[in-house]
């Protein structure tokens, strides 16, 4: 569970502008919907039409008949609803947020000021026109909420105040889009743990309040992982202590990092930092040039650093520690992709630096991918001790090394295109626990470089699953426990191919169409269409 922090109070909107006009407003066709039309929603999606709805008034009125309710329209959509008969709900003037447990009190706050209702902490007494958040449940899927409408009142609870926030997603949606949330209950919880969007911001940099937008705009869309991946070959983009010397003109303060952090946890969104290691250090490779890897002809290796050496792991290793308390979440991503050493017809010729130790530190059979998984073990040691969990991308693990990449280790599986390829099947059936980033469909490539172009949410929508992780080919059914989710990334390539308002544009119904998948990976209930208008319609 991520430890929120009580920042909630000053990040309150009534309706969130983003920098480029997206927001996340819903609505549910005024709650009664179209004559001929209420819904009971699948754990699918799928909805079956059971009723017409009613307009809805006020409050209940005995007198009244009403026809059954339908389905909220949200994105993501929810799992299921129960219809009733009753007028739903609407804020009024005097309503109150209340909660039953002071561990709800950011989400009361944050769901009063954007409904614009009062928020009243614990309140023994019921009043029509309330919305009450609760805890409860016992040791469910902490993600999961029910949402109840009744009597004039909404109820939401969960066993986590994870599930309990996403219950007011759905609420919010409901009422900012001017509808009424329709009467009955909503029994909803994601297929997947990780909900992942991740931000390049190494390459280009992207400004605070930008990337606050996009984490109001990932909660709304009940995403919990924003991915910073802020070193890389040509920029450092935040504040160092350790290592000032090679931190970007350009580049976040942390005390802006804490920000946007707490902003996030407020919002159950762990960012998962990333320095990418052995490769894509060439920031701090240009302040410590003695570090920088060359080959048997005193070539230097781009992006490289020279594994061989005590610095090299030193200097890692000391930004590992010190940005470990800056990102209070429990996951850190290594990078691990991409070392220019392995690239190579024959590394041990080569880098003949690398193989002599690799065989000191493995014995007369060590090679450099010995050596390397040994590097990449030894970086998940130091996030392990910080209590985080660490993962890495495809390419920096090996087949046939003696060394073997730690159990623990994640595997963010992107591409198929490297040397020695291995298929997501040969993770999987090894065990590991895999999240899916296919640069297919889930890269967002600026400049639209070799052979990437950019996404669109159709083809997310309709052909991409948390299951299709290289191409566009399914993995068996029998490993889908095992691949935890996905993470939709932007990388900034070419980085003045566009502005932060068309990424944010760009990236707008990608975002929306990998948000159901990952809520929901069967079959859509909507059409394209129908989804693209949804969307639409809720801003």
């Amino acid at each position: 569970m991520i430890r929120k922090r009580a920042v909630v109070a000053a990040t309150f909107v009534g309706t969130v502008a983003l920098g480029t006009g997206v927001g996340v407003w819903a609505s549910s066709d005024g709650g009664g919907g179209k004559p001929g039309g209420s819904a009971r929603q699948s754990s699918s999606g799928r909805v079956a039409e059971t009723g017409a709805p009613a307009a809805p008034s006020a409050s209940p009125s005995p007198s009244r008949s009403y026809p059954l309710s339908r389905a909220p329209r949200t994105i993501p959509a929810v799992g299921s609803h129960t219809p009733a008969r009753g007028p739903g709900w609407q804020p009024r003037d005097g309503g109150r947020v209340v909660v039953s447990d002071p561990a709800l009190a950011d989400e009361g706050r944050l769901t009063a000021g954007e409904l614009g209702l009062t928020y009243a902490g614990r309140a023994a007494d019921t009043r029509a026109g309330d919305v009450r958040l609760s805890l409860g449940g016992g040791g469910g899927n902490q993600e999961s909420y029910t949402m109840t409408v009744r009597d004039g009142r909404v109820d939401i609870s969960g066993p986590g105040e994870a599930g309990v926030f996403y219950g007011t997603r759905t609420l919010k949606q409901e009422v900012h889009g001017g509808g009424t949330v329709p009467e009955g209950v909503v029994r909803d919880q994601p297929a997947k743990p990780v909900r992942g969007f991740m931000l390049d911001i190494a390459r280009k940099p992207f400004s605070e309040s930008w990337i606050e937008d996009r984490v109001r705009e990932l909660g709304d869309l009940k995403y919990n992982e924003l991915g910073l991946h802020f070193s890389d070959d040509q920029a450092f983009r935040i504040e160092s202590t350790s290592h000032p010397e090679i931190v970007s003109p350009v580049h976040l303060t942390k005390a802006q990092v804490k920000k946007i952090v707490d902003l996030a946890a407020a919002r159950h969104i762990t960012v998962v930092p990333e320095i990418d290691s052995p490769g894509h250090l060439g920031a701090v490779i240009a302040a410590h040039p003695d570090l920088q890897l060359r080959n048997a002809n005193g070539v230097a290796t781009r992006g490289a650093i020279d594994i061989s050496k005590e610095g090299s792991a030193k200097i890692v290793d000391d930004l590992l520690d010190e940005y470990a308390g800056l990102f209070t979440g429990g996951q850190w991503h290594l990078g691990g992709d991409e070392y220019q050493a392995l690239t190579v017809a024959d590394p041990q010729a080569s880098y003949p630096q690398l193989a002599a130790a690799a065989q000191r530190a493995y014995g007369a059979g060590g090679t450099v991918a010995d050596l390397t998984t040994g590097w990449l073990n030894a970086r998940a040691a130091t996030v392990r001790a910080h209590d985080k969990t660490p993962r890495a991308w495809n390419d920096g693990f090996f087949r046939g090394t003696s060394v073997q990449p730690d159990k623990d280790l994640r595997v963010a599986y992107w591409t198929g295109k490297e040397i020695g390829a291995r298929p997501p099947a040969e993770y999987l059936s090894a065990g590991r626990r895999v999240i899916n980033y296919n640069d297919e469909f889930l890269y967002y490539v600026l400049g639209q470089p070799q052979t990437f172009v950019y996404p669109t949410g159709q083809r997310i929508y309709e052909q991409w699953t948390p299951r299709v992780l290289r191409g566009t080919t399914a993995v068996p059914e029998r490993y889908d426990a095992q691949i935890l989710g996905g993470s939709f990334a932007v990388w900034c390539d070419l980085a003045g191919a566009q502005t932060q308002g068309q990424v944010a544009a760009g990236i707008r119904m990608p975002l929306r169409a990998t948000a159901q998948k990952l809520w929901d990976s069967g079959e859509p209930a909507l059409s394209w269409t129908g989804f693209k208008a949804l969307a639409d319609r809720l801003g």
